[in-house]
């Protein structure tokens, strides 16, 4: 990237009004030029005008040296050229000042006028120092009247126009200079808020990958897991009593088992679908960018085959499950039964699920309420279960909770426009209520 911004700031190291010392040096060079100059000069003034010479040389060197205040009053400066031109002096001086002056930021109007006052100051002087010249020759020269306003013209133009047109290219490269190193600031300040933001938004993308994630594996092995705990206690209870019964429930156990690593297994493997064959081995996947490829995986597998992940339509099985541990669980079905979009149907199903595997956790026993209704517009669940019952056999389980259940649900509804609410109900029991938009 380009060095912009402070790396062209110099320090200012320079005395009074210069910003560098190297400034300040030029303008005190330029300034003894002059005053020699001028003193040489002011000499032949002085006898001219009947005054003692060391007040001509003194007043030569007071005018030179007003170059060292160029950069800081370039108008007086140029003032202080026009005053001393009928006294012969200063070109130094006058050359300097008009350079100084067009180079300045002072308004275009303002250098034109002083500009055209040193011309026409100039073009005066040397008439009038042409034609003495020529008349007091020695030898008459047979020239026409058109040589004496050629030489004063050529000759006033000569040194007012070179510093006049160079002072104006420099400070026009000066300003655009300058303009272009604060667009360069600019772009990088805003490449480097672009790149904070975009900082910003890769880790909130990968705290919502990490969030996702967490719920889809909690989602997958939870209800599973959950299960298996509450059929091995009943093992554990009837295994004396009722071998068929026990018999019944270790193959409950194991297919329990075997499903919640067949979906850790899909889950996995949608969570590896990014390791193409272009990424080298090793090499480290930003976590944002695994999470992209695991909802793309999911959602193409879903439509791809919707048969392997879950929908309402084995709502059925779901609750065979919950039965089969001694859950009474009571199914209804209000409006008629359509295809929803895949990620609506999933939604759903773990809603019920996740609701089903609380009652497991918290009221183990208590008589469960499914409520399913199919509208115009969207689909709405409710999952009620009665207060748990005090004697019941499978309340020794003891299943542990993480206390995500509720939360990944919500986020599962809210995140495609539904409403969920969950809470207590008055007759001691519990209730989750969803509502999806079908669209």
């Amino acid at each position: 990237m380009t060095t912009t911004g402070d790396d062209h700031t110099e320090a200012r190291s320079g005395p009074w009004w210069w910003e560098r010392r190297r400034s300040a040096v030029l303008d005190w060079s330029l300034a003894l030029l002059s005053a020699l100059e001028c003193s040489v000069e002011g000499y032949p003034f002085a006898q001219d005008a009947g005054i003692p010479e060391a007040a001509g040389v003194a007043f030569g060197v007071v005018a030179g040296s007003a170059l060292l205040w160029r950069r800081r009053w370039p108008i007086a400066v140029v003032l202080v050229s026009i005053a001393i031109a009928p006294a012969q002096m200063g070109l130094l001086l006058t050359v300097v000042g008009l350079y100084t002056l067009a180079a300045s930021e002072l308004p275009r109007r303002i250098i034109a006028a002083l500009a055209g006052m040193s011309l026409a100051g100039t073009l005066v002087v040397t008439l009038v120092r042409a034609q003495q010249d020529t008349a007091g020759g020695e030898v008459e020269l047979s020239v026409g009247d058109w040589f004496v306003p050629f030489v004063s013209i050529t000759a006033s133009l000569g040194v007012t126009a070179p510093p006049l047109l160079l002072g104006l290219y420099v400070g026009a490269r000066r300003r655009l200079m300058e303009s272009l190193r604060e667009r360069a600031d600019s772009l990088e300040r805003e490449l480097q808020l672009l790149a904070e933001r975009a900082e910003e938004r890769a880790e909130w993308a990968r705290s919502e990958e990490r969030t996702r994630i967490a719920r889809e594996m909690h989602d997958v092995v939870a209800h599973r897991v959950s299960l298996m705990v509450v059929h091995a206690a009943a093992l554990q209870a009837v295994a004396r009593k009722d071998p068929e019964k026990a018999v019944r429930n270790a193959a409950l156990v194991g297919d329990m088992g075997r499903q919640a690593l067949t979906e850790l297994r899909e889950m996995l493997g949608v969570l590896r679908s990014g390791d193409g064959a272009g990424r080298r081995p090793g090499a480290s996947v930003p976590l944002a960018a695994v999470g992209a490829a695991a909802a793309a995986a999911a959602v193409s597998r879903a439509v791809e085959e919707p048969g392997e992940g879950p929908c309402l339509s084995e709502l059925d099985e779901l609750i065979g499950q919950s039965a089969a541990t001694g859950l009474v669980v009571d199914l209804s079905v209000e409006g008629e039964a359509r295809a929803y979009a895949p990620e609506v149907e999933q939604t759903a199903y773990r809603v019920v699920q996740e609701a089903l595997t609380n009652v497991h956790k918290h009221a183990a026993g208590a008589k469960t309420y499914v409520r399913l209704a199919h509208r115009a517009s969207e689909i709405a669940m409710q999952v009620e279960n009665e207060p748990p019952s005090e004697s019941s056999s499978v309340s020794s389980a003891r299943l542990p909770s993480g206390g995500n259940g509720l939360v990944g649900m919500k986020e599962r509804v809210v995140g495609l426009g539904g409403v969920f609410v969950s809470g207590p109900t008055d007759a001691g029991g519990f209730r989750v209520s969803a509502v999806i938009p079908a669209s």
